[in-house]
């Protein structure tokens, strides 16, 4: 038996209940991992709320992990006992001491990265990637819109789009946050709780308005969001932070032939090359500096009710984690 955080009903962070659970050993293609670190993102409180379905209750929530490989199943090749891996997606059941995982869906880590750095920096990382790289490809001089930009994932594409050379505006929730927003290099900062973010950029802009919006707060701002772009701008929808964003009708894109997309990082990584490919990418970044990994938060694994409640409620900056 192990250790692990269960659901049994849907609802707030008091719903994530400590409890032991088995197991058992890895079956052909697989590998069993005990977790190092654990990573905390917005998709889990998504789950845990029924804003996203779950197929089995209860469930064992959590998309991300690093750990040491401690049993290897018949079959898997490239795999072996004491290998440190880590992994993002399905299957789900990462708020656990082990885990058994598709040794297909795991990836190396590089000996230089801490397994709580890769564990900070994996998922978001590769979300950052495909949105700068694959949904819309940032280059120099783009003007782009990331908010909550002092967050987890708006973090690094704050660091990864300046390191593109592209101009970052970014918007952050309290005054306190705006000095982690400059670091990552937002060339502007709008305080959205204080300041009419659509005015501000408008005016940074010169009335022009900004190639790409990378919109993770959903119903608070997205047809402000939309108002930001330019003609044949991206609107690029990838969380709802502040809730579900209601129906668009066209005919809100069509005043100025605007391009809106929901991208699934799971969709774009499903295959196993595109999956390693997407992740090197990710640690490359790290071991040459583009990313600057924040782990601001630390939580044993037990506590993961008070880390999802700090995330909810603004109070998180940067990457946290539950240590096991």
């Amino acid at each position: 038996m192990v250790k692990a955080i269960r659901v049994h009903e849907l609802g707030g962070p008091q719903v994530l209940k400590w409890e032991d659970v088995e197991i058992g050993e890895p079956k052909e293609g697989e590998v069993r991992v005990k977790n190092k670190a654990i990573g905390v993102n917005f998709i889990d409180v998504y789950f845990r709320k029924g804003l996203y379905q779950h197929d089995t209750m209860p469930f064992t929530p959590g998309m991300e992990a690093c750990g040491v490989v401690t049993a290897v199943g018949i079959g898997v090749i490239g795999r072996r006992v004491g290998d440190l891996v880590a992994y993002v997606g399905t299957p789900m059941g990462s708020y656990a001491e082990e885990q058994i995982l598709p040794a297909n869906k795991v990836v190396p880590v590089p000996p230089s990265i801490d397994p709580i750095v890769a564990t900070s920096v994996l998922l978001k990382g590769m979300t950052a990637q495909v949105l700068l790289r694959q949904s819309f490809k940032v280059k120099p001089g783009h003007t782009v819109l990331v908010h909550a930009a002092a967050g987890g994932v708006g973090s690094l594409l704050c660091q990864w789009a300046n390191a593109l050379g592209a101009t970052v505006i970014g918007t952050v929730s309290t005054k306190e946050k705006t000095a982690q927003a400059k670091d990552d290099g937002c060339h502007h900062i709008i305080v959205y709780t204080e300041e009419d973010f659509v005015a501000r950029v408008t005016e940074i802009t010169s009335d022009n308005g900004v190639d790409v919006v990378y919109d993770s707060v959903g119903k608070d701002t997205f047809h402000g969001s939309l108002a930001c772009l330019k003609t044949r701008g991206y609107m690029v929808s990838f969380g709802q932070a502040s809730g579900a964003i209601d129906p668009v009708p066209l005919s809100a894109l069509a005043a100025k032939s605007l391009f809106l997309t929901r991208p699934a990082l799971f969709q774009y990584t499903a295959a196993r090359d595109k999956l390693l490919e997407v992740a090197g990418e990710v640690f490359a970044n790290v071991a040459s500096g583009v990313f600057r990994v924040r782990v601001n938060h630390k939580y044993p694994l037990s506590h993961a009710a008070k880390a999802h409640a700090d995330l909810e409620n603004r109070k998180t900056s940067g990457s946290a984690v539950l240590i096991p």
